[in-house]
This record gives C-alpha cells, sequence and structure tokens, in this order.
C-alpha cells in the first residue's frame, strides 16, 4: 500500500468506528430504557398480588425485559470492542500515512485519545464490570470523533520542534492520563445521581428502575478515586517532567508559562487537591466527585479551549 492508500483507509476507519460506537451508545441506551420496566421482585409480587394473580411466578412475569436488557448491554460491549479495533486500525494507518506517531495535532489526538479511552474502559469492563459507565464513556467517545472531523488535516510531515522522542512520551502519558480523567469523571457524575437516589428513596421497596443497577454510592465513590490516583501520576509525569523536558528541546526554556502550560499546570493542581483532600482531610462523597468535575473540565478546557481559542507556542496542535 501506498502512503496515500494508508491516509484512505485510516479516514474511512475512523468514520466507520464512530458509527460502530455511536451503535453501542444506542445500546447502552436500550439498556437503561429496557431496564425500567424490570420491577424488583417485592415490587413485582405486590403488583401480580393486587392483580389478583398471585400464583404468576414474579421471575416469569420479569423475563422478557431482563431478556431484552441483557441483549442490549451484550451489543452495547461488543459494538464498543469493534468500535475500538476499527479505531486503532484507522489510528495505526494514520502514523504509516504520515510516517510518524499519530498524534502530532488536534485531530490526530482526538482519534489516538478517544482509542485509549475505549481501551482503559474495556479493559475495566473486563476486571472490574464497569457496564454501567458504556452510555457515557461511548457517548463522549462519538462526540469528540465526530468534533475532530472539524480540525481534519491531511497526514504529512511534523513541523520540526515536534521532531523529539519527548513529545511523543509526552502526549502518550497525558492521552493515557486524560482517559483516565474521562473515566473517574464518568464514575463521579454517576455517583452523583445514585447518591442523590439513595437520599431519596430510604425504603428499599421503592427503589424500582434502572438507576439501582448500579452499585452503590460507595463503592462509586471508591472506584473514582482509585482511578484518578491511577491517572495523576501519569499526568504529572507527562505533563510537568515530559512536557518541560521537550519544551526545553524545542524552544530553549523548560517552562515559559504558555497558555497550555499554564492550564496544564491548573489541571494538576485541582487533581492534586482532590487527592490531597481524599487522603488527608477524609474528603469523600459529593465534595470530592465535584472537585474530581471541575479537574475533568479544566483538562477539557485545556484540550479544546486553549487549542482553538487562545493563541500561543502549541498553537500548531490544532
Amino acid at each position: 500500500m501506498t502512503l496515500a492508500d494508508y491516509a484512505t483507509f485510516s479516514n474511512y476507519a475512523v468514520a466507520s468506528a464512530t458509527v460502530v460506537i455511536a451503535l453501542a451508545w444506542l445500546a447502552y441506551m436500550a439498556e437503561w430504557g429496557f431496564a425500567r420496566q424490570v420491577r424488583t421482585p417485592v415490587r413485582e409480587r405486590e403488583l401480580v398480588t393486587a392483580g389478583g394473580g398471585g400464583d404468576v411466578d414474579a421471575h416469569e412475569a420479569d423475563a422478557p425485559p431482563e431478556l431484552r436488557r441483557d441483549l442490549a448491554g451484550r451489543m452495547g460491549t461488543s459494538f464498543s470492542i469493534l468500535g475500538t479495533l476499527i479505531l486503532v486500525a484507522g489510528v495505526v494507518a494514520r502514523g504509516l500515512a504520515a510516517e510518524r506517531v499519530p498524534w502530532g495535532n488536534m485531530y490526530e489526538f482526538s482519534c489516538a485519545g478517544v482509542a485509549v479511552a475505549m481501551t482503559v474502559y474495556l479493559g475495566l469492563v473486563k476486571t472490574q464490570q464497569v457496564q454501567w459507565l458504556g452510555g457515557i464513556v461511548t457517548g463522549f467517545a462519538v462526540i469528540v470523533l465526530g468534533l475532530s472531523m472539524t480540525v481534519y488535516v491531511p497526514a504529512g510531515p511534523l513541523v520540526p520542534a515536534l521532531h523529539s522522542y519527548w513529545l511523543v512520551i509526552h502526549v502518550a502519558a497525558a492521552m493515557i492520563a486524560g482517559s483516565a480523567f474521562l473515566v473517574g469523571a464518568a464514575t463521579s457524575v454517576l455517583y452523583l445521581v445514585k447518591a442523590r437516589a439513595e437520599r431519596l428513596t430510604p425504603n428499599e421497596e421503592d427503589r424500582v428502575g434502572p438507576i439501582w443497577r448500579l452499585p452503590s454510592s460507595v463503592a462509586m465513590d471508591r472506584l473514582a478515586y482509585r482511578v484518578h490516583a491511577f491517572a495523576f501520576p501519569i499526568w504529572t509525569f507527562g505533563a510537568l517532567i515530559a512536557g518541560p523536558i521537550w519544551a526545553q528541546y524545542a524552544w530553549g526554556r523548560y517552562w515559559g508559562w504558555d497558555p497550555k502550560e499554564v492550564w496544564a499546570f491548573i489541571t494538576w493542581v485541582v487533581y492534586a487537591g482532590y487527592l490531597h483532600a481524599r487522603a488527608t482531610a477524609g474528603w469523600k462523597g459529593k465534595a470530592a466527585a465535584i472537585l474530581a468535575l471541575v479537574g475533568f473540565a479544566t483538562f477539557m478546557f485545556n484540550y479544546v479551549g486553549v487549542n482553538l481559542f487562545v493563541p500561543g507556542l502549541h498553537s500548531y496542535s490544532k
């Protein structure tokens, strides 16, 4: 294959992956929709008894919506795996077409970042059974892939400042940390929803609907903390160690308060505050979740807002 063939294949693969991941999102949404039809056994028995059908088995009454719910969930995971594989192939083909690592601009970073995020999510599905994050993760992935088309640039060589293996390390670490930040943010959002539902519905017999298929708020709070604790040192290394080393190579100084550098530092400060508060002040629950979401907001502004709207030395990364 020629370089042009690799570039064409990459474009088709990214577009196809976007469609497949969108199907995964629809399947996860259908799973939540079908889950609304599934009643808890206690509630089902009450309804059956009230209707004069006390001899009807509650499990049998629940079986059809349960089967549809479980099928939709399996389809969501299957589409997620397929879409991730296609996207990874597209990212690899982009690198072959450009004859370099495929994250030299915002379009490539978006595609590679989503591929890493989906891989992280699927890894957690395998090890932690976090399928309940699927709707948020795949929905976010589709939005990022769709918006990346608006900043598409043809495959080509990098500007001289980007010719450094430290750039490869810097951006790779940022993608891994950002993917984990996404999972942590999604977990924090669902934690806030579940904690509010638990507070407003103290009677377990009234806890009917898809929200109650989520883990307990305590378990989600714990998972969010672990994911952020994993991501933070990677972000520290990528943004505040590898990045300045590359800046010294490219511009002759380690730190120059460029907007990208400033917002990378702000993101680091917020997540450092989150982890410090959890470890020393005993912050848990709502306050910690909100602080984690603030951290993710600063990360996203650094990724989108600074790249598109704030001029600086990193402007070529668009």
